[in-house]
């Protein structure tokens, strides 16, 4: 089922489904400035729990206002949860969402039950890493997830900007290793972005597990379904087990 929710006047698309279940579970995907990709990835759950998708500001349904930046895109996951009222969620993402779900946690750690990361970059902006991604995606291509729409350039540019100002912070990486929100980190072992970074911030949480997927690149459900589906549950079934 589709909604608006209105934050300060401007319409953010969601969806939910499996809404039978009082386990709450939103998915963030990648650019910044995608479309909603993520029904896929929503299917594997919807059993177990309610299921949310939305489209950040100036992407697919979601209105254009020009306030791109990653405050408003935290801002306005706190709203959508207040919309639906719910009182803690497990906050999942993929790509440039897995870092969007991982910052909302450090912002709000009572609100996350836990933290899906899946095909992550990392929280980083290194030349090296941004160098080897390039080289093998000009060698190897990529297996995309169909787009409905077609992405929004100036998201792209302003959360990428704002997200460079979060990482800067001096106190970034004493501030993750505090984190004690239970986390999966779900690394392609052929994704053409390097997984290092995420392997480090693996380290530094004292309650996260990291699994590769073997030969699976980026959009892991395209290729690896059965697999993802079957990590991604054994992990939560842990995190219900233990709440």
């Amino acid at each position: 089922m589709e909604n608006y929710v209105f934050v300060n006047g401007v319409k953010i698309w969601t969806d939910i489904r499996g809404e039978q279940n009082n386990k709450f579970l939103i998915l963030c995907n990648g650019g910044p400035g995608c479309c909603d990709y993520l029904s896929p990835v929503s299917e594997m759950l919807e059993d177990k729990y309610t299921v949310i998708r939305f489209e950040q500001r100036g992407c697919g349904c979601s209105d254009k206002d020009g306030q791109y930046d990653l405050e408003t895109a935290i801002f306005d996951l706190e709203e959508i949860r207040k919309f639906y009222g719910i009182e803690s969620w497990i906050v999942a993402g993929h790509s440039w969402g897995a870092n969007l779900a991982l910052i909302y946690a450090m912002i709000y750690p009572k609100r996350a039950e836990a933290i899906l990361y899946i095909a992550g970059n990392g929280l980083q902006r290194n030349r090296e890493w941004s160098t080897e991604y390039h080289a093998n995606r000009e060698k190897y291509g990529e297996i995309m997830s169909n787009m409905k729409y077609e992405g929004n350039d100036e998201v792209n540019k302003a959360g990428n900007i704002s997200y460079q100002k979060f990482i800067q912070r001096p106190s970034l990486w004493k501030d993750i290793s505090n984190l004690k929100t239970k986390t999966i980190f779900i690394c392609a072992e052929n994704d053409i972005r390097p997984n290092w970074p995420t392997q480090q911030i693996y380290e530094l949480l004292p309650n996260a597990q990291i699994a590769f997927i073997e030969n699976a690149t980026h959009y892991i459900w395209l290729t690896h379904y059965n697999e993802l589906k079957q990590v991604l549950r054994n992990f939560l079934d842990c995190v219900s087990i233990t709440k």
